[in-house]
């Protein structure tokens, strides 16, 4: 084999050329930006499931949030009352403070 940068033979197994110093034909290269691409595809993929283990605590719970919150204001509105069940599902589901607030409504 022979060095790409000053044309010397060197020997097959050569990392670097003794001659000049640089890696023959970018091999040395090729496996460094092997090494850096498997580490960035390792990071995105934790970082990939981490988002998803954070958004499911925040989408997941807005299935059940929204639909509660705009039942409660559109009975309000209406002036309907507002069910024990339904007010103890909003004070574990949605805001505790609330919930309190609406058990002790005598509505």
């Amino acid at each position: 084999m022979f060095c790409s940068k000053c044309g010397k033979e060197i020997m097959d197994e050569a990392v670097i050329c003794p001659h000049c110093g640089c890696s023959p034909k970018g091999q040395n290269a090729k496996a460094i930006t092997n090494s850096s691409n498997s580490g960035m595809k390792t990071v995105a993929k934790v970082l990939m499931i981490l988002s998803t283990v954070i958004l499911g605590f925040w989408i997941i719970p807005l299935a059940w949030c929204l639909p509660l919150t705009i039942m409660y204001c559109n009975k309000v509105s209406r002036g309907e009352p507002i069910s024990t069940g339904f007010k103890v599902c909003c004070l574990l589901f949605v805001n505790l403070i609330a919930g309190i607030l609406m058990l002790c409504d005598n509505d």
